[in-house]
């Protein structure tokens, strides 16, 4: 039984709403997670600390959802060498476009693996977390490649039914 987890991080609980597409994937996947609220600029010590706590129980990739100044996933990477993806909050007067930039303007040597912006963004980081757990794990690899033939099939049928539709008309 492995004790690998993906910790969800949040800039605020108010991301929840957002970040809730990422844990119905990690649930989906049967993956173990942790959600906290932590913040890159109101407690940064206490981000530190269980960011370093978190890798020595097992965490194998952090997801980070913040908005606006969105610092949360690049702070992160600066403390761990683990994978970290950052989700872009579709916050503030900007609409994440701020989020998203903070989010992926990181210096060389200190990566964040970013997503869109918002719900469809929290979904992709839910699933690469699920592939970057893959690697080296059949039974996970198994898993995702079921779920994109699944919704491949479900695609298949969705064009079925349409030129079934057209064909009546």
């Amino acid at each position: 039984m492995s004790t690998q987890f993906v910790a969800v991080l949040m800039g605020s609980d108010s991301d929840l709403p957002v970040m809730q597409a990422t844990l119905n994937v990690l649930k989906s996947f049967e993956i173990k997670y942790e959600v906290k609220v932590t913040s890159a600029h109101r407690t940064p010590a206490a981000t530190h600390a269980y960011v370093t706590d978190a890798e020595s129980r097992g965490c194998a990739v952090f997801i980070c959802a913040a908005g606006l100044a969105a610092h949360l996933a690049g702070a992160v990477a600066g403390i761990t060498t683990h994978p970290v993806i950052g989700v872009p909050i579709d916050a503030g007067p900007l609409q994440g476009m701020d989020a998203l930039l903070s989010t992926v303007q990181m210096p060389g040597g200190v990566p964040v693996a970013s997503v869109a912006i918002g719900s469809a963004g929290a979904k992709n980081a839910g699933y690469l977390a699920a592939q970057m757990l893959a690697i080296g794990n059949p039974e996970m690899a198994a898993k995702v490649k079921a779920e994109r033939a699944a919704n491949a099939a479900s695609i298949i049928a969705k064009d079925e039914a349409l030129q079934a539709k057209l064909k009546a008309l």
